[in-house]
């Protein structure tokens, strides 16, 4: 699996595991901006926010770009994921990723809803 597969299979665990598991993929310090109200969320304290949805049961990403400087990269792309009892949520997203001696860890994310 090449670096590219790596970072998008990390990505799309995030979506899916649940929110320990998610935990170990985030960098120390990572930086969360999801939609009004939530807004700003950095650190341990985003994992008690409701609002940080995990454990979605179908995701599909289109428009995958990716670009990598060095030990950066940076992963946008259109999200569609579905869960039960939740609406369907369609959004455009961006990571940032860090490769910490060899793992890759996220350290930004983003979601922009699609209207």
């Amino acid at each position: 699996m090449n670096q590219d597969d790596t970072l998008w299979s990390l990505e799309e665990r995030l979506w899916t595991s649940g929110r320990d598991s998610a935990r170990t993929m985030m960098a120390s310090g990572a930086i969360v901006v999801l939609p009004y109200p939530d807004g700003i969320l950095q650190g341990d304290g985003l994992w008690s926010h409701p609002a940080v949805n995990t454990g979605w049961r179908l995701v599909e990403m289109s428009n995958r770009t990716v670009a990598r400087q060095g030990n950066v990269a940076v992963l946008a792309y259109r999200v569609r994921a579905t869960k039960p009892d939740v609406p369907e949520y369609e959004a455009l997203c961006a990571s940032t990723w860090l490769s910490d001696e060899g793992t890759w860890r996220r350290l930004f994310h983003q979601q922009t809803p699609v209207a």
